[in-house]
């Protein structure tokens, strides 16, 4: 097939496009399964910006006419494209237990209707950029835990490369970024209030605690949001609260611990020691929380209490979007899990 625009025409180039393909498959010129020119190529042969050509193949994307093969290029779909496998690329910041069970979510709901490929690009900007680049335009779907450092630039910057992605196309994972708008899909975390009500749903035994000491690292990316969401919450229910960076020396019975990081960490087994060596009890002289909950908390410490979202569904529901083709932002469920160390 030769395709022609007219420069001249008050028709939109990629409305012209758009619709000399669909005339073309309708006609049977272009047969299911053919190749069409990459973006550049057509771009080249018809001197227009290769904008121009992506607007079109989008629209002709989400018409169901032609869809993207990862590495390969646009193809005509089949009369039976409907029942075709989606594509979607994963882009997580980090292969942590966490992302495992969303990934399992997901994937448990989306079946064989999609074929999906995983990247991870580690909380770095370049390498998302990087991944970006070779890959923007291959994919039906794009879904990104947009986790990246926090201070205003690299936030900025992880806005604008997001920002390459088309809304149609995109879902967040587990955050949503601020400022960003349009219709694109999200699941996500609201790390500032969700452990203010987490917390909450503790509120009787937590007022009678001697104090809330919370335990998290310098470096844990959104120490500082649930920092805050933990001192408001104290402010509200006159609850006493002190921060430490590790377990402190001194404990003493009575007192209430949240830990913000990994529940199979160093902070966990040292504090459980500690509260030992003393001869104290978890969960009667001194109580546990954990952030984020994980199938392991069911046995650890008799069954280790935590205020968590609930990832399994985070995956079940950006799935469901996928599938429905309905893209929304919602606010994944956010608990407390009541067991022996609480």
């Amino acid at each position: 097939m030769k395709l022609t625009v007219g420069h001249g025409s008050n028709r939109p180039l990629y409305k012209q496009i758009t619709q000399e393909i669909e005339k073309a498959v309708r006609s049977g010129e272009l047969a299911p399964g053919a190749r069409l020119p990459s973006m550049n190529e057509l771009a080249a042969s018809l001197s227009i910006s290769r904008e121009t050509v992506k607007k079109a193949y989008g629209i002709l994307s989400d018409r169901g006419v032609i869809r993207p093969r990862h590495g390969m290029g646009f193809f005509v779909n089949a009369p039976d494209a409907s029942s075709a496998p989606l594509s979607i690329l994963l882009l997580f910041d980090k292969l942590s237990i966490y992302k495992q069970v969303i990934f399992n979510s997901f994937a448990a709901e989306i079946g064989d209707r999609a074929e999906m490929t995983i990247l991870n690009h580690n909380q770095s900007l370049d390498l998302l950029n990087y991944y970006l680049d070779n890959n923007l335009d291959d994919f039906d779907y794009y879904v990104i835990t947009p986790h990246f450092p926090q201070d205003e630039a690299s936030q900025a910057q992880a806005l604008r490369l997001v920002s390459r992605i088309p809304n149609r196309k995109l879902i967040m994972l587990d955050r949503l970024i601020p400022g960003f708008s349009g219709n694109f899909g999200a699941v996500y975390q609201d790390f500032d209030n969700d452990v203010y009500y987490g917390l909450a749903e503790g509120l009787d035994k937590l007022r009678s605690s001697s104090a809330l000491k919370v335990v998290t690292l310098p470096e844990s990316l959104y120490g500082t949001h649930i920092r805050r969401g933990v001192e408001r919450f104290c402010k509200d229910f006159s609850v006493r609260v002190q921060f430490f960076d590790a377990v402190p020396e001194t404990l003493q019975k009575g007192d209430t611990f949240l830990l913000l990081n990994s529940q199979v960490d160093a902070s966990l087994v040292e504090l459980s020691h500690r509260i030992s060596d003393l001869g104290l009890k978890v969960g009667n002289d001194v109580r546990i929380i954990s952030y984020n909950e994980f199938e392991l908390n069911e046995v650890m410490l008799g069954g280790l209490t935590t205020i968590s979202t609930d990832f399994p569904e985070m995956g079940k529901i950006a799935a469901r979007m996928i599938l429905d083709r309905n893209l929304s932002k919602v606010h994944c469920p956010f608990r407390m899990t009541r067991r022996s160390t609480f």
